[in-house]
């Protein structure tokens, strides 16, 4: 099979679909790799080490559309790359399409088979190629954060973790599940003042036992939720809907009753965000402000770490790269239930229910389009 690559076009996002090893663990499969030039420059992957793993460089993105059967990418494609994919090309990336009509629809007319990375299962019901992403945003979240209270960048003038005879900040976690454990982590590493609000008793129990006495816990109630946020210096959206959109768990009301200079960080932004005031943001202008309270929703968090990301992205997808390569989309998922999980569009269908009902379309079952 043919695999390309192309470089990611989307606001400072200097990830790369796939790494020099991983190019060369698929040339070692019989694959052949096109790597457009200088995708993996910004972190220092240079077009001579994917020619020594064994691919070969194109000039443009155009080529690698036009040439590969499957396509590795990082984040979603921006409308100037669906429009160059074909009836039957398979896309192997991150999709978040449940907040996105557009982007969904621009598939659906394209005739592509699209395979999500956040909707890939596991056998223990986890979501293996989200979570590394997901680990690398909940631990960036408290780093934005702290940046963003710095009274310079709008924020409310709080160090992180006080100074001795000064409290430190109050950090609300919305969510502990991986973007909200690794918050955590980082944030009691400050030595902030960290609570984490979750609905899953047996969750919260496991937070507990791996970080009492230091982290609070919190059942998730509107009035938990409203009563913890107001007093907020640092809340983290960390809230997650498998394929879906977010749920709004912070409603504007609530905003406004937030204090001024408070930060948000919403990294639940991808699924449309879990406060009523979050918008898509990007590197190059990451905040804006909502009644006093500084909002962050960068979208594509960890490629600020574009390096670390690649590299921790890549273990995870490679084996199924690897799949979809040896033996086809189609026979690879027809073996693989859990992969068979991520295909969110193939032949002008929706294939993932959460997608369907989020856009009041049509659902098939995978196997079923699969069998087409």
């Amino acid at each position: 099979m043919l695999v390309g690559v192309p470089r990611e076009i989307k606001d400072n996002e200097f990830r790369v679909g796939l790494t020099p090893s991983a190019v060369r663990e698929l040339v070692e499969h019989g694959h052949k790799v096109v790597v457009e030039t200088g995708a993996g420059e910004a972190i220092d992957l240079c077009d001579d080490d994917y020619r020594t793993a064994g691919a070969t460089i194109a000039p443009e993105a155009a080529a690698v559309f036009g040439e590969a059967d499957l396509v590795v990418k990082v984040k979603e494609p921006q409308p100037q790359e669906i429009a160059m994919l074909r009836p039957g090309q398979v896309l192997f990336t991150y999709l978040h399409l449940a907040p996105d009509r557009a982007q969904t629809e621009a598939l659906l007319a394209s005739g592509c088979v699209a395979i999500a990375y956040e909707t890939v299962t596991d056998d223990r019901g986890g979501l293996p190629l989200l979570a590394p992403m997901s680990e690398v945003a909940g631990r960036m979240s408290i780093q934005a954060g702290a940046h963003a209270l710095e009274r310079e960048a709008g924020g409310r003038g709080v160090l992180l973790g006080g100074v001795p005879g000064v409290p430190p900040a109050k950090v609300v976690v919305l969510g502990g599940g991986v973007v909200g454990m690794n918050a955590l982590r980082m944030a009691l590493g400050l030595e902030a003042d960290v609570t984490v609000i979750d609905k899953s008793l047996p969750r919260l129990k496991e937070l507990d036992l791996i970080f009492a006495p230091a982290l609070k816990t919190r059942y998730a109630t509107t009035d938990v939720i409203e009563e913890s946020v107001a007093t907020a210096d640092l809340v983290i959206g960390a809230v997650l809907t498998p394929g879906g959109t977010a749920p709004r768990l912070v409603t504007r009301d609530m905003v406004k009753r937030m204090r001024r200079g408070t930060v948000v960080v919403d990294v639940s932004i991808d699924q449309g965000g879990c406060f009523e005031t979050s918008r898509p943001t990007t590197h190059s202008n990451p905040t804006y402000v909502v009644d006093g309270v500084v909002h962050y929703c960068v979208t594509n968090m960890p490629g600020a770490v574009a390096r670390t990301s690649t590299f921790a992205l890549n273990n995870a997808t490679l084996p199924f790269t690897l799949a979809l390569a040896d033996r086809g989309f189609a026979a690879a998922m027809t073996a693989d239930p859990h992969l068979r999980d991520g295909l969110n569009v193939i032949g002008g269908m929706v294939t993932h229910r959460a997608v369907a009902e989020a856009h009041g379309l049509k659902y098939v079952a995978p196997e079923r389009a699969l069998a087409q």
